[in-house]
């Protein structure tokens, strides 16, 4: 059945809003404990995801590139990836001082395109910072199926330390990669776009 015009006119920046809700849901199921709740948890973030796709790809199919999802959808990135970065704070799986400069990194942009709305301008997300989002969501995709790896092992007795020393190296790496490039495509979007402090 053929979405109406309206349906099709919505359903981007619902999307958007979607993939907010579903954060939410999953920073609840993923502090609960056993296998059942890390793989929901694991199927929530990978639908957010999803939404994430499909918003900007219904929005330029059926030509509903809107100011409101410009700006909304880079929120809800945002929301979704320091979310569970977050999480993983507060389970002792990385650093907070990584997540500090992520957030300073994020919140610095969002108050670029703050001040760009005020000059009646948009800036929507650049390439860089797409590259930035996905190794971001990869690796939390990595971590959430480490999570559900230990759950797996420790129900079989077969967690250790060797194992759990060497799962803390690559995620170190991967946060520290992921690090690098949201930094760099920090600088790269406050350079260019630096005209818009001349006059604030």
């Amino acid at each position: 059945m053929s979405m109406t015009f309206w349906e099709k006119k919505y359903l981007p920046n619902g999307l958007t809003i979607l993939r907010i809700i579903l954060t939410l849901i999953f920073m609840v199921f993923i502090f609960l404990p056993g296998l059942g709740a890390t793989i929901f948890a694991f199927c929530l973030f990978s639908l957010a995801s999803l939404t994430d796709f499909y918003d900007g790809k219904f929005a330029r199919k059926y030509n509903l590139v809107s100011d409101f999802g410009k700006l909304l959808d880079p929120i809800a990135d945002k929301i979704l990836v320091l979310g569970a970065f977050l999480a993983f704070v507060e389970m002792r799986l990385i650093p907070a001082w990584m997540v500090v400069i992520i957030i300073l990194r994020e919140s610095s942009i969002t108050g670029f395109r703050l001040v760009a709305l005020k000059k009646g301008k948009v800036l929507a997300a650049e390439e860089a910072g797409k590259h930035k989002t996905a190794s971001q969501m990869v690796t939390i995709f990595i971590i959430l199926l480490f999570l559900i790896f230990k759950e797996i092992i420790i129900g079989k007795s077969l967690w250790n330390k060797a194992i759990e020393l060497y799962a803390s190296w690559g995620i170190m790496s991967l946060m520290s990669i992921t690090l690098a490039l949201t930094v760099i495509s920090g600088m790269a979007f406050i350079i260019r776009n630096r005209h818009l402090l001349r006059c604030f």
